[in-house]
């Protein structure tokens, strides 16, 4: 009788293990992350905020008007000004997933955030960077064709291809950032909560997990590696041989003038890259932990930043369109 007893009182595994889940799923609803962020000093955060906020601003605008212009101005409806646009429209939600997050935990003090909003930042975040890699990739092909193969440049960059490009982007990075985050949402959460860094990035993130880690680790080295490798080097062969066809060019001051923008475009592209390449695919030693924020400020804030004034604010066309926008808007306000 008594070993009937004990076996009755001894609940079935579906139900032992529904319970695991059930109190695993418990723990990861209530954790609630703390982003240190990059200082406690009072003064440092007035500081940081203004400057922050100063980022944000200058890069909305920028961006916005490129959006603006390439939308408005039929000048601007070229393969060219198309991939700028939708670089520009990227950046804009890029930094938005960002620094309205880290403005707000600046001016109150409060750096909570739950480990659903942790996963759901990452998540956007993660589709907008991703994306940007193969977008830069296709920037830099139409740039090639138009420089190195003038006479079929009209023929091959034809409307189809342009619109193929960019929708190919935005899948490759969400399918990309949709895989990892399904791994990502299945980690249990249950220990230490206060993550080095300012925004939910996947490395401090996943440190955080009691699961373990090691499938969505291979995961994401194997899917950064892809996302990231292959467009860089793309990218960097295109502009081998845009360079080397820009030094045959005859005039020293066009040679100088072209030499110019495609340094300067190279420049942009190579800290973008290899600033992801550091943070996502290298071994996370010590050092480059240490280093993290700092590479994440990088492209996270400088790029998005530095883009509309390099790709397009620079370009003669553009200024072109900014004064014909001007004098239209002084125009309808003196009516």
């Amino acid at each position: 009788m008594g070993s009937r007893e004990t076996i009755s009182q001894i609940q079935p595994p579906t139900e032992i293990h529904f319970e695991l889940i059930q109190n695993t799923t418990n723990l990861t609803a209530n954790i609630i992350f703390i982003l240190l962020g990059f200082s406690d000093h009072p003064e440092l955060q007035i500081l940081l905020f203004v400057a922050f906020l100063t980022i944000y601003m200058l890069t909305v605008a920028g961006n916005l008007i490129i959006v603006v212009l390439v939308v408005n101005d039929v000048h601007l409806h070229t393969p060219m000004y198309f991939f700028l646009g939708n670089l520009s429209c990227l950046e804009i939600c890029y930094t938005s997933t960002i620094l309205p997050r880290l403005l707000f935990s600046l001016l109150t003090g409060n750096r909570s955030i739950s480990v659903h909003g942790c996963v759901a930042q990452f998540y956007f975040f993660g589709i907008l960077v991703t994306t940007e890699c193969f977008l830069l990739a296709a920037m830099s092909v139409d740039r090639y064709l138009a420089i190195c193969k003038p006479l079929h440049y009209v023929a091959v960059m034809n409307d189809k291809l342009c619109a193929q490009l960019a929708v190919g982007s935005w899948l490759a990075g969400w399918l990309a950032i949709t895989i990892t985050t399904s791994f990502m949402s299945q980690l249990v959460f249950c220990g230490p909560n206060e993550m080095d860094h300012f925004f939910c990035d996947f490395a401090p993130m996943v440190s955080l997990s009691c699961s373990n880690t090691r499938t969505i680790e291979a995961l994401s080295f194997i899917l950064s590696s892809v996302c990231a490798f292959p467009p860089f080097l793309l990218t960097l062969a295109t502009y081998v041989c845009i360079i080397t066809s820009i030094l045959r060019i005859p005039s020293t001051s066009g040679r100088q003038k072209a030499f110019s923008t495609c340094s300067s475009h190279l420049l942009v592209v190579t800290i973008f890259y290899g600033t992801l390449i550091i943070v996502y695919v290298l071994p996370n030693s010590s050092t480059l932990r240490d280093l993290n924020k700092v590479f994440s400020l990088l492209y996270t804030i400088l790029t998005p930043l530095a883009n509309p004034l390099i790709y397009s604010l620079r370009n003669k066309e553009v200024k072109e369109a900014v004064k014909k926008g001007v004098r239209k808007f002084y125009k309808n306000v003196s009516i």
